[in-house]
């Protein structure tokens, strides 16, 4: 086994099966041609690798039936770029394979949910020969590398993190012909040409950092003790919650554009587990700077670091993040120069970072336009007037244009002509999409959740399905206590994995059990600092109790342009916890009101109520899951109608 430091130790199951796989053809080959339903339990392991989870649907489980099981493929989109002719090709397999929607992720790629066993091959078949792939958007190896999705023409910046998270995912493709003998009966698909100094660096050995005569010559038989996230950004551009990856790099240039190298960061990684503090959401460290020439070398040398000596007996304790946490910085960036041959350079210091969602019309600076795309929780769908699917295909098959997915769930659609933008605004709005970034809800628009229930298999509550829900009770909550326009990044998951990353949020929602959250605060809206817990377990029903006296304490001693993620941490949890404490509901506390309605959302109005049915309310709305102010706006509906 390629591990040093846990060579004397018991290695993980999935050790064992990466070992047995035949660099990961087995058993996938085999059980493929069995007449089932699913995979074995190794098999699903193996499947990861190939881009797809084994699900079930829970909401369609019935005692003594087997589970209703599916498949979730996912694309390996470096950068987010999805040329026409894929997206078309992944919206008709939606339709004629899937669930009729599709998923856009936070690492910038597709999923396609509610696949069958006997269509996996055929969908992916189609997938590759539209020039896509799935090869490693899951499994222990590099997942799909991350850029800023913005398509500035006129900025060498932006086109070298494109260049380069391309480049970088190339370098660390799995090489093993499997993929293509098991979904394309071995016919490669044609791709682009892979460039000389990848191909180079692939089999240069720095010291120990590939395999000589293998078929994987960096991953080597067991890959790597877990997955590895990588992302390619520019100074500045936060788009892609720089601190949260296993390895950063930071595009550098000299005044007249002109590559010189790249900053490194390393160590971020979000998931952890409930109530076992040995895991934990950890922010990158800085590394160093690598120059131009070198930096395949250096993302090499990361990678046989994190290789050798990642922990593979615990999968809970097998990210590079605890590697760093263990061996402290200066260890790790020591073995990392050992594997590069030399020294790094001091990291160069950066502009502050900013987060960009780039939604609305934009100049790319060649003369064209992009048009960015809200879309809530990345769900494409259709759903009664709201007919983003079909706006989508309508779009990108009439002018054949590229897409561009963005780490927060959007889409960008580029290379358009001014002459088109006119058609392409009444496509979409005649479809009920809205493009005007600024009629889209304050809160919806920074907020992102997970798909959770009903098909992940680790969710243990609702995300997608109710984060619309809670923000609407935000939303008013805000409007009652004259905070309309505020807003701050919420995101929500419905298990402590991470995947929407709620440890970077504002306010996150982290899933615990049936409608109940463990809640972080104190991040901030450029995502450059963890949030930390704050309550371990939270009834969403409770969720306004819960939330008022923090959002009066907020309203009535923030700084000048403080957030309210901000707020929380300059103050303090302590401080946090006595006002909440000490706090009494009162008039006083919900008269100051703004003269502006929220952004993208009605006009808010209060009512009150005595004391015996305000209690009854508050039963109710605990016992039904539901805000007080919806169990009232249903009743006076139904009085009205009925009057």
């Amino acid at each position: 086994m390629s591990n040093r430091a846990t060579a004397q130790k018991k290695p993980s199951k999935v050790e064992s099966l990466k070992e047995k796989s035949n660099f990961l053809r087995e058993p996938i080959l085999t059980e493929l041609q069995l007449d089932t339903t699913h995979f074995s339990e190794d098999g699903i392991q193996i499947l990861k690798f190939h881009g797809s989870y084994q699900q079930d649907n829970r909401d369609n489980r019935k005692k003594g039936q087997e589970k209703d099981y599916q498949f979730m493929l996912r694309t390996r989109s470096p950068g987010g770029f999805i040329p026409p002719q894929l997206y078309l090709t992944l919206e008709r397999l939606s339709e004629e394979y899937g669930n009729h929607t599709l998923r856009t992720t936070t690492r910038q790629g597709y999923q396609i949910h509610g696949i069958l066993k006997k269509d996996l091959k055929t969908v992916i078949s189609n997938i590759v020969k539209s020039m896509g792939s799935t090869l490693g958007a899951c499994g222990d190896l590099n997942r799909n590398v991350m850029a800023p999705p913005a398509p500035y023409k006129n900025s060498p910046e932006y086109q070298l993190a494109w260049e380069y998270a391309d480049k970088i995912a190339d370098l660390l493709t799995p090489q093993t012909g499997a993929y293509y003998e098991i979904w394309l009966d071995g016919e490669k698909a044609i791709s682009a040409e892979e460039a000389p100094e990848v191909k180079a660096a692939r089999q240069k050995n720095g010291n120990g950092t590939i395999f000589t005569d293998s078929v994987e010559p960096i991953y080597g038989t067991h890959y790597m003790p877990r997955k590895f996230k990588c992302c390619v950004t520019v100074p500045g551009d936060n788009s892609v919650d720089i601190y949260t990856h296993d390895l950063s790099l930071v595009v550098i240039t000299n005044k007249k554009g002109e590559l010189q190298g790249f900053n490194i960061l390393a160590g971020g990684g979000l998931g952890r587990t409930h109530r076992k503090e040995q895991t934990f959401a950890r922010a990158a460290d800085e590394i160093g700077f690598v120059a131009k020439n070198d930096v395949f070398d250096l993302v090499k040398a990361v990678v046989a670091t994190q290789r050798d000596y990642g922990d593979r007996t615990d999968r809970r304790h097998a990210r590079l993040k605890y590697l760093i946490n263990d061996w402290g910085v200066e260890k790790f960036r020591n073995k990392v120069e050992e594997y590069f041959g030399k020294k790094l350079k001091p990291f160069k210091k950066l502009p502050q970072w900013k987060y960009e969602d780039y939604l609305g019309w934009h100049e790319q600076g060649d003369g064209k336009l992009f048009l960015g795309i809200s879309i809530e929780n990345g769900r494409v769908k259709n759903e009664g007037d709201f007919q983003l699917k079909n706006a989508l295909k309508k779009v990108i098959e009439k002018y054949e244009l590229p897409t561009r997915l963005t780490p927060n769930h959007n889409a960008i659609i580029y290379e358009i002509e001014p002459q088109w933008q006119e058609d392409i605004e009444k496509i979409f709005l005649s479809h009920g999409v809205e493009i005007n970034p600024d009629n889209v809800n304050h809160l919806t628009r920074y907020a992102m959740a997970c798909p959770a229930l009903p098909t992940c298999g680790l969710a243990t509550t609702e995300s997608e399905r109710i984060i619309p829900s809670i923000l609407t009770r935000i939303d008013s909550l805000l409007a009652k206590l004259g905070m309309a326009e505020e807003t701050f990044v919420i995101r929500m998951t419905g298990c402590p994995n991470g995947c929407s990353r709620p440890y970077m949020a504002e306010l996150g929602f982290v899933g615990d059990s049936p409608n109940v959250y463990q809640i972080w605060l104190g991040g901030c809206p450029n995502q450059t600092r963890l949030a930390r817990p704050y309550v371990d377990k939270l009834n969403i029903a409770e969720l306004e109790t819960f939330l008022e006296p923090l959002l009066v304490y907020f309203r009535d001693s923030k700084k000048k342009k403080e957030t309210f993620g901000q707020f929380c941490h300059r103050v303090g949890f302590d401080a946090l916890r006595t006002f909440a404490n000490e706090y009494q509901p009162n008039e006083e506390n919900v008269m100051k009101k703004t003269t502006k309605k929220s952004r993208g959302t009605r006009n808010e109005h209060r009512i009150s109520v005595n004391d015996e049915w305000y209690q009854k309310l508050k039963t109710i709305s605990k016992n039904d899951n539901k805000p007080m102010s919806q169990i009232v706006s249903e009743a006076l509906e139904n009085y009205f109608t009925n009057k």
